[in-house]
Formats: C-alpha cells, sequence, structure tokens
C-alpha cells in the first residue's frame, strides 16, 4: 500500500480533476482508517501538491451545504513527474 500522500497524487493522473469530496470517496474503502484522512488533511496535501507545481487549480463552486469546494488537475507536466516517481 502506497502512503495516503502517494495516493492522493496518484489519483490525480486517473482523473480530469477532482477536489477534496472526490479524493476521499475513491481512497475511503483503502484509506479510512488511517488518522490523517480526513478533510482538512487532504485539502492540506492538495494545496501542498498546488504549491509545488504538480497540481493547479481548474475550477471551484459551492457545495449543497453552501461550502467551498476547489477542483484541482494535473496538469501534463505535473502528472509526468508524479507518475515518474510514484509507479502503480
Amino acid at each position: 500500500m502506497k502512503p495516503l500522500n502517494y495516493a492522493i497524487l496518484k489519483s490525480f493522473t486517473e482523473v480530469d480533476e477532482a477536489c477534496a469530496n472526490d479524493v476521499m470517496d475513491k481512497l475511503r474503502a483503502q484509506y479510512g482508517h488511517f488518522k490523517a484522512f480526513n478533510k482538512k488533511s487532504i485539502i492540506d496535501a492538495l494545496m501542498t501538491a498546488e504549491a509545488n507545481g504538480l497540481l493547479e487549480e481548474s475550477r471551484f463552486d459551492l457545495d449543497s451545504n453552501n461550502e467551498l469546494r476547489v477542483y484541482y488537475r494535473a496538469h501534463e507536466e505535473g502528472a509526468a513527474t508524479i507518475n515518474s516517481y510514484i509507479r502503480g
């Protein structure tokens, strides 16, 4: 099993875009028992990946509870970098 942050990054090479809730839905079965598997930690990981140039914001909206959802995507260079360091 990959470290959670690796799984978060790798998930962006498999979708066009995703928000923290999408990432949580995708990884819950495998990582739901991890202490760091919470929305705040996942948002922090996404923001760090963006700051490091691996992801970029693609859009944002409000969910049904009027909470901001920020969507990210792995641009071509970011996806190539992620795939070169994180296999499978």
